[in-house]
């Protein structure tokens, strides 16, 4: 079975052999104290910032998921309010997040398929925190980084948060530009569930101290100084998912061995493989209509005759796709398109959409 689901996706190629390194050599029993997984969190570490291009200033936390960071952040950086544009359904469990926190916070909703109007957008002095999901899984709408950096530039005084999940390591960012972003490893680093990761830079950690300072509720163990006084010692607050930041760090060996610039060359050419044969047919809709916002990594595409037939049918021949999120479960599908993908792939699954 090939895994084209938007996540849990296909496993990077090298992943079976790197689980039974894992085993080889005992890492699911090593000491979570212990210099062998200093050397494992160092090497994750390092291996990310290559990969994304990560100033060495910014510190990187691991933590149990995505939905985990989001909320860190918001506890973090958040005193009493956060700002929001939402587009789908996970940039509304960012905003749901922060109310669930007792934020104060502000949203601007579009609907889904559709992008913002960032220059009509204006945000309220009380936000102290704008997140922004910039791929949306649910939709396949991928806000470019230029808007997101002009946004920044129009708010300098205020932290920017970016959601990667899905769009992660394909997406370049301008870490100079953003304060923090946060992907799980499940979807473009083709690893199993269970690890999520934040980026954040001294502005949010300093963010983090004055609210902490002020009597604010920052978290626990998982607080931004408890994960960065034991990430200075290349550990964490409490025992980890050892096993998920080793394979990560072994990923991320592999894909700057490929070369990231080969693998966006690739990711690019597979998109345009999928979004052209939909465009060509009248059995489909692409559903995001503006070229410039169509995600690369999850592509989103109504069924006119619906989805459910079709994913039964392309499961059977061996190819695992998404269905539509929530009330479009049973028109869209939902493609992933992540470093895992094999070009000849995409061509042998097209093959048996053609309806």
């Amino acid at each position: 079975m090939i895994y084209f689901t938007p996540g849990p996706s296909q496993l990077f190629p090298t992943v079976p052999g790197h689980l039974h390194r894992a085993l080889a050599d005992d890492i699911g029993s090593i000491s979570h104290r212990g210099s062998k997984f200093e050397a494992i969190f160092a090497d994750a570490v390092t291996g990310l910032k290559k990969v994304m291009a990560i100033p060495d200033e910014y510190a990187i936390f691991f933590v149990g998921s995505a939905t985990e960071a989001m909320s860190l952040l918001i506890e973090n950086c958040a005193g009493t309010a956060s700002f929001h544009f939402i587009n789908g359904a996970f940039a509304e469990r960012f905003y749901e997040t922060a109310v669930e926190l007792r934020k104060k916070s502000q949203k601007v909703v579009v609907p889904w398929g559709q992008g913002f109007d960032f220059s009509a957008v204006k945000i309220s002095e009380p936000a102290e925190l704008i997140c922004l999901t910039q791929n949306e899984t649910s939709t396949g709408v991928a806000l470019p980084m230029a808007e997101i950096y002009a946004l920044k530039k129009r708010y300098p005084d205020k932290l920017v948060a970016i959601d990667v999940v899905s769009s992660a390591p394909d997406v370049r960012i301008d870490f100079n530009q953003i304060d923090a972003a946060l992907f799980s490893v499940q979807k473009g680093f083709g690893l199993p569930a269970g690890l999520g990761v934040l980026i954040v830079n001294q502005k949010c950690l300093a963010k983090s101290r004055a609210l902490e300072e002020a009597g604010f509720k920052v978290g626990s163990f998982h607080k931004f100084s408890s994960l960065n006084k034991a990430g200075a010692k290349n550990q964490t607050p409490e025992t980890p998912n050892v096993l998920g930041i080793y394979l990560l760090g072994r990923v991320c060996h592999d894909l700057l061995a490929i070369g990231l610039d080969k693998i966006r060359v690739e990711t690019t050419e597979k998109a345009r493989m999928m979004y052209d044969f939909f465009a060509e047919r009248e059995s489909y809709n692409i559903f995001v209509h503006d070229h410039q916002l169509r995600s690369k990594t999850v592509i989103v595409v109504d069924v006119k005759s619906g989805s459910e037939g079709l994913i039964k049918n392309l499961t059977a021949r061996g190819f695992l796709i998404g269905a539509g999120y929530k009330n479009f479960k049973n028109q869209q599908i939902r493609i992933a398109n992540f470093p895992a993908h094999q070009i000849s792939d995409v061509g042998k699954m097209l093959k048996h959409l053609e309806i």
